[in-house]
């Protein structure tokens, strides 16, 4: 069966045919001669660690790999995948692309990308042995892997320690359930000249990973099949439960936009945000104020589901020698040397967590970091941050986001507001079927 092969744009792009699996020509089952492929990637895009950790793979997979030379090609998370479509478009077909989770059914329906399982068969799950099943999960579409999970994360509660005790607050002691939040927030609000509570989930960068965290451990969800499910109860209940937040005063009144630099300052006391941002706290708490990380907030006695962040890793390339190199730089990147470079520099989970307690790997910096267990805990309960099909899909996950915002930060009824945008948006999706 033929995939779909037209670009959200609306150009139809020849280079992106995919034959099925029988009919391709199969990847190689060596390199044998020197070649080069090319690697898209945001971390590339980013200065300092993010940067720095991706080129030092590169460097040592090179080094370990002579024949395979790799370009690395860096644009930022909201740019690469347009950056992907206008080199396909311009005949410059990429090799392998690091994509956020939102992209995964298009690039699985529309950008061409391998299925694993086809392509690399039993050397996949030789490879995803050790890994986090629910990690593996996250790439996978109709059955399939069509992107490895590579560098992603879940929402923790970043806690200023000064702040909880100028409030009365205990610190090693945080908030465990969302009633709790409501509590120290507005503690803190009438007792401090700091902010109570913020969640990054209405920024212009935020995606809606932390949204769908708060949503999923109500026990609601944004869709069921191609039917948007985001206004319904209790997924409304969850988005509402935010909204009484606000007006109570333990929500903090910041711009979307500046909320990691107010939390970075040491002017808000709570900031449900992902970990990848952890090192970037450290450092600026360092002789300002003390930060203490705990695991997000439950509804009552209700088990939390903390959602993705982050991206996974497609093959693009339709050349057997370079899909060869390009799945090779895949496990690479995903190994356990990778993933200790990744979590210790940068600070994403680790898929294989058989190397938290091995000395030859992230043991040592575990035991210097505990504010990592948190994270590390919440990884039982990991659930797939949902994407959306069709060529519409970033139009309905922009209107989900932007009706939750105003349901949230504006002053309508909040269940009215979800109720319209998912009409709205609803137009948008794919039939069932």
């Amino acid at each position: 069966m033929l995939r779909r092969t037209f670009l959200a744009t609306g150009v139809a792009a020849v280079a992106l045919t995919a034959l099925a699996p029988a009919l391709r020509a199969e990847m190689a089952a060596g390199i044998t001669a020197p070649v080069t492929i090319s690697f898209y990637s945001y971390n590339l895009a980013s200065a300092g660690l993010n940067n720095d950790t991706t080129m030092g793979l590169i460097n040592d997979f090179m080094a370990e790999n002579p024949l395979i030379k790799v370009e690395p090609i860096g644009a930022p998370s909201n740019e690469i995948l347009s950056r992907v479509q206008a080199d396909i478009v311009a005949g410059q077909e990429p090799d392998l692309a690091q994509l956020v989770f939102r992209d995964l059914i298009y690039a699985a329906d529309d950008l061409g990308a391998e299925a694993l399982e086809d392509l690399a068969g039993d050397e996949l799950a030789a490879h995803a042995e050790g890994m986090v099943p629910s990690g593996l999960d996250l790439g996978r579409v109709d059955g399939k892997t069509y992107g490895l999970a590579y560098t992603f994360s879940t929402p923790v509660m970043f806690i200023n320690a000064d702040i909880f005790r100028e409030a009365g607050l205990d610190p090693k002691n945080p908030p465990k359930t969302w009633a709790e939040v409501k509590e120290a927030g507005m503690a803190i609000q009438q007792k401090t000249d700091k902010y109570g509570f913020f969640p990054g989930a209405f920024g212009p960068i935020d995606g809606t990973f932390v949204y769908q965290s708060i949503v999923m451990s109500n026990g609601g969800i944004v869709r069921e099949g191609n039917t948007l499910t985001f206004a319904d109860q209790p997924a409304a209940d969850a988005v509402a439960m935010l909204r009484d937040l606000r007006d109570s005063g333990a929500y903090a009144e910041i711009d979307p936009a500046s909320h990691m630099d107010t939390f970075a300052a040491g002017k808000l006391g709570m900031f449900l945000f992902t970990s990848a941002v952890q090192n970037r706290f450290i450092k600026a708490a360092d002789g300002k104020f003390e930060l203490e990380v705990a695991a997000m907030p439950s509804f009552g006695d209700k088990p939390t589901a903390p959602t993705n962040s982050g991206s996974a890793l497609f093959l693009l390339s339709k050349d057997p020698v370079k899909q060869r190199a390009a799945w090779e730089l895949m496990k690479f990147l995903t190994s356990k040397h990778a993933y200790t470079q990744i979590t210790s520099k940068i600070g994403y989970l680790p898929l294989r967590l058989d190397i938290v307690d091995d000395p030859q790997y992230l043991k040592p910096w575990v035991d210097a970091h505990p504010m990592i267990q948190p994270n590390l805990e919440q990884l039982t309960r990991l659930t797939p941050n949902m994407a959306f099909a069709g060529p519409n899909y970033r139009q309905v996950e922009n209107m989900m986001k932007d009706a939750a915002t105003e349901a949230v930060l504006g002053d309508e009824d909040p269940y009215e507001v979800l109720r319209r945008a998912q009409v709205q948006a609803q137009a948008l999706m794919p039939a069932d079927g």
